[in-house]
């Protein structure tokens, strides 16, 4: 049956970015051959390196309570093997979806001088990856961007994660003005992985999309802008069977989609947690599609774990055999 198209307020639309994605810091089977060999870098003669676990600096907020930010993000990784250097943008009791929340914004400047720290431990240019999550404030942004161009300038070989955090079907954009702009136009063009939800990647695009084809042309228009990989979450279209929703996946090599039931469950920081799960995968196989169908077998039992429990905050350490372990089951579909 033809499932009818998408709406504003079609709930299912953010299932693996943890349904309404909340500002932390209170703003608000085909073959598996595709590479990461040759990321945006790349185009500068870089190579990904292979060996080894992934070594991540991770610039996000941090909870004391749940898992949002980093401290999604550093566990989910951790539990895959690889070390990560957590950066905080700001640290909170707990995400602001309570409503209430306690703890500081770190200024830009301080967030910087963490980074300058590590630098001069030496380790800076070890880093293989840079990860961001939610950005409320251009200097901020600055200040990830700058770090960016530190590790890469050190290490050519390093490629940049971006979750370009800016709304979501059925709320729109939640960031403060003049930040959705700022992610489009200098953020995302410096990234060499990305993962927006369904309604991001509408907006990183300037189009409105509710076909399969139709999201593929719109990825092909931000990916001409510079990411090389493009993970989009939380896709529902009118050609889907009714009750699921799509993970999408595209690079130079292809693209691929995942389809799973749609869970009716909303908590926050799954995007985080897939952001991470798909850089990492991406590293390690070096195939986008067996990076998806990890990433998404991974989130997808992270939720039922949730779901079965009635929590509100994800359940990753009940759940965290499923991370290091992604169960069989998921595979992906060639679309091109």
């Amino acid at each position: 049956m033809r499932r009818p198209k998408p709406t504003a307020t079609d709930p299912g639309i953010n299932h693996f970015d943890g349904g309404q994605r909340v500002a932390v810091d209170g703003d608000g089977p085909a073959v598996h051959t595709a590479s990461l060999e040759q990321p945006h870098g790349a185009r500068h003669g870089a190579r990904v390196r292979q060996d080894g676990p992934v070594k991540i600096l991770s610039i996000q907020s941090s909870v004391a309570y749940g898992y949002v930010g980093n401290s999604a993000a550093a566990f989910t990784l951790q539990r895959l093997g690889h070390e990560v250097w957590p950066v905080l943008t700001v640290h909170f009791s707990n995400h602001t979806g309570y409503g209430a929340w306690r703890g500081p914004l770190l200024a830009p400047a301080d967030v910087a001088e963490v980074i300058a720290g590590i630098e001069d431990r030496g380790v800076l240019g070890t880093a293989d990856a840079v990860l961001s999550g939610y950005q409320g404030d251009p200097q901020v942004g600055a200040v990830i961007l700058d770090a960016v161009e530190r590790v890469k300038a050190a290490n050519p070989d390093a490629v940049y994660c971006c979750d370009p955090v800016m709304g979501d079907v059925g709320r729109g954009l939640f960031v403060r003005e003049g930040i959705p702009e700022y992610m489009r136009d200098v953020v995302v063009p410096r990234a060499d992985i990305i993962t927006p939800n369904h309604f991001e990647l509408d907006y990183l695009s300037g189009r409105t999309t509710t076909t399969l084809g139709e999201v593929l042309a719109a990825v092909d228009v931000v990916r001409a802008t510079g990411p090389r990989h493009v993970l989009v979450t939380s896709v529902v279209h009118g050609d889907a069977e009714e009750g699921t929703v799509d993970v999408v996946a595209v690079s130079d090599e292809g693209a691929w989609a995942v389809t799973t039931p749609l869970l009716p469950i909303t908590p926050n920081g799954g995007g985080d947690v897939t952001a991470a799960l798909y850089l990492a995968h991406l590293w390690t196989t070096k195939s986008p599609a067996t990076a998806l169908e990890r990433t998404v077998s991974s989130i997808f039992a992270v939720l039922e774990a949730t779901l079965a429990s009635g929590s509100r905050e994800l359940e990753l350490v009940a759940a965290q055999d499923v991370i290091a372990n992604p169960p069989a089951g998921l595979t992906s579909r060639r679309l091109r």
